[in-house]
C-alpha cells in the first residue's frame, strides 16, 4: 500500500469525522466528543452515537455552507481512497 493511498484514507476519515462533529454540535454530545469518537472508532460509529443523543433545546444554529463543503470533500476523498485502494496504486502510475 503506497503513501498516497494512506494519505487519502487519513484525509477522508478526518473530514468525515469533522462532519460527524458538526452533526454532534447540535446535540447533547457536542462537537468535541462526536469528533473524538469518530477519530477513535470510525465516523459511522461516531454518527450513530451522535444521532442517539438528544438534540439541544432551543433554536437551531446554522453552519452555512461549511457542513456541505466538508461533506463533499470527505466523500470525494473517500472515493479517491477507494479507487486507489482497489487499483493498487495503478491509477497514480498512469498519471
Amino acid at each position: 500500500m503506497g503513501v498516497p493511498v494512506v494519505l487519502f484514507g487519513v484525509l477522508s476519515g478526518s473530514l468525515l469525522a469533522v462532519l460527524v462533529g458538526i452533526i454532534g454540535s447540535h446535540r447533547r454530545i457536542g462537537f468535541g466528543w462526536a469528533f473524538l469518537l469518530s477519530l477513535v472508532f470510525t465516523p459511522l460509529v461516531g454518527l450513530i452515537v451522535a444521532l442517539l443523543t438528544d438534540p439541544l433545546p432551543g433554536g437551531e444554529q446554522r453552519w452555512g455552507c461549511i457542513g456541505t463543503v466538508v461533506a463533499f470533500l470527505g466523500l470525494l476523498s473517500l472515493v479517491i481512497f477507494l479507487l486507489l485502494l482497489l487499483s493498487g496504486g495503478a491509477l497514480l502510475a498512469a498519471l
